[in-house]
């Protein structure tokens, strides 16, 4: 596998482009929709993740309007911050342009990056954020100039403002200058506790806001920890979720490239050790989402690219590595076009068994249609829902208009408006997945609560999911809802 490192770059252009097409084309996904909705009450910390995705779909959104790409504008230009980053990275760490032109091909060719870095997520922006810490960390290693320190700092800071899972990659950082005797010399110097400082205040706001309302996204995100009973399910299904996501055989020269030290650097593996101690953990007692190492794909494609261009592997690691150097980009590239394809065309018709049709809002359009005809039919004033991700889709995709309020969940809402009584004393419709009704939630909010229909979201002929509709009158006391 000799590749010029023009064709490198063409690839790699190819790959970015196919990106912003898809995320042109592509519909959003509920999350998405619910970050978007984030974004029209900007705060600096929500219930779920800390703010800089709402912020990112404020000034993407500014300059395109609600639309899929302006939602996903900024997440795709960090991809390609991201794609240049590790480029250098790649390049300073394993000492030659080569390597570092593999380890930004194998970085654009996972479809962890190739999912994540399209979607408007917070892992889109921890991509980002973690490619320029790797880079400013590498370039502390090259240059021995304590000020990279401070660039650093504000990589990890902004990171954290991004996704906490940017305080793995602060542990990594000190496992490093652990590691390598090198680098021991920066524990006696002020360097890299200013850098810290630096991510500290940028980090700042979000914790004031934590502060103000009761730690409740740290409560959320760390509560998790001590879950479930002991069990090797999931530890299966995180290997196996992060060889797909990595594509198989760049898993396992990224794998090799980790194992195998010699004269290269110890930052990339370095990085990766605490987080992974971590998630290998949780697994043996809680699912691992398949998206939580995102963060981790720079230094895991530097890693592949060192094992690429190594040339002393002996024995059984020599054939491993003979046909992963030669299935590696091939088999990538094969995966991704799938990827691609039956996204954007649906071209095999699996339905509800396809998770990208279901997770993106295809049908969206033409179900607001028929919700729109249900709402006039009942002569309904507003739309009830009792999850974020109904919540979410029907605001982006329903007339502005019509208001949507949320009876449950009231803790994601921090910043939404209430309902006020005026319209909770109108009739109203509530709209849910059969997947996830609840019911019982509108019952305890209103006296009546009837069956008056059923829709369905549909890809062509192709029904995806089905949807329940309830007319509901007559609000209780305890009647209330936001309206995001």
């Amino acid at each position: 596998m000799k590749i010029r490192g023009r064709v490198v770059l063409l690839s790699v252009i190819v790959l970015v482009l196919a990106r912003f097409v898809a995320g042109t084309l592509l519909p959003l996904s509920a999350d998405e929709a619910y970050y978007w909705l984030w974004s029209r009450h900007l705060a600096w910390g929500y219930y779920d993740h800390p703010p800089l995705i709402a912020f990112a779909i404020r000034a993407g959104t500014a300059m395109f309007g609600e639309t899929a790409f302006g939602v996903r504008l900024i997440g795709l230009l960090c991809s390609v911050i991201a794609s240049i980053a590790v480029w250098r990275a790649g390049a300073i760490l394993l000492k030659n342009e080569k390597s570092g032109g593999y380890a930004c091909l194998f970085f654009n060719l996972s479809l962890m990056v190739a999912i994540e870095a399209m979607a408007a997520t917070p892992d889109a922006l921890a991509l980002a954020t973690s490619s320029l810490f790797v880079l400013a960390l590498a370039k502390v290693e090259e240059s021995g100039r304590g000020a990279w320190w401070l660039a650093a700092g504000a990589a990890a800071g902004l990171g954290l403002l991004a996704k906490y899972t940017t305080f793995f990659l602060g542990a990594g950082a000190l496992v490093w200058l652990l590691a390598d005797a090198k680098q021991r010399r920066w524990f006696f110097t002020v360097w890299p506790y200013a850098g810290a400082l630096i991510a500290a205040l940028i980090f700042a706001p979000n914790l004031h806001w934590n502060q103000t309302h009761n730690w409740m996204t740290f409560a959320f995100q760390f509560g998790r920890l001590g879950e479930g009973h002991f069990t090797l399910r999931y530890l299966a299904e995180f290997l196996a979720a992060q060889i797909g996501l990595a594509t198989p055989f760049i898993f396992v020269l990224a794998v090799m490239g980790i194992f195998k030290r010699g004269q290269t650097s110890l930052l990339a593996p370095a990085l990766i050790w605490p987080s992974i101690a971590y998630f290998v953990i949780h697994s043996l007692h809680d699912r691992v989402q398949g998206n939580w190492p995102s963060f981790l794909y720079p230094a895991l494609a530097i890693a592949a690219a060192d094992a690429v261009t190594r040339t002393d592997w002996q024995g059984w690691a020599r054939k491993i590595f003979a046909l992963s150097r030669r299935a590696a980009i091939p088999v990538a590239v094969v995966l991704l076009a799938l990827l691609y394809v039956q996204a954007l065309t649906g071209i095999i018709p699996l339905g509800r068994k396809d998770p990208v049709q279901r997770l993106l809002a295809f049908g969206l359009p033409d179900l607001s249609k028929d919700i729109v005809r249900e709402v006039s039919a009942h002569r309904a004033s507003a739309i009830i829902t009792t999850d974020y991700a109904m919540t979410a889709w029907l605001r982006f995709y329903l007339p502005a208009d019509l208001p949507i309020i949320q009876v449950d969940e009231d803790w994601r809402w921090q910043t939404a408006p209430s309902a006020s009584l005026t319209t909770l004393q109108h009739p109203l419709i509530y709209i849910a997945n059969v997947r996830h009704e609840r019911t019982d939630v509108v019952q305890e909010k209103f006296a009546s609560v009837v069956p008056c229909g059923t829709l369905t979201r549909a890809r062509g002929t192709v029904e995806i999911e089905s949807y329940a509709a309830y007319c509901v009158r007559q609000p209780k006391k305890s009647a209330e809802g936001k309206v995001p």
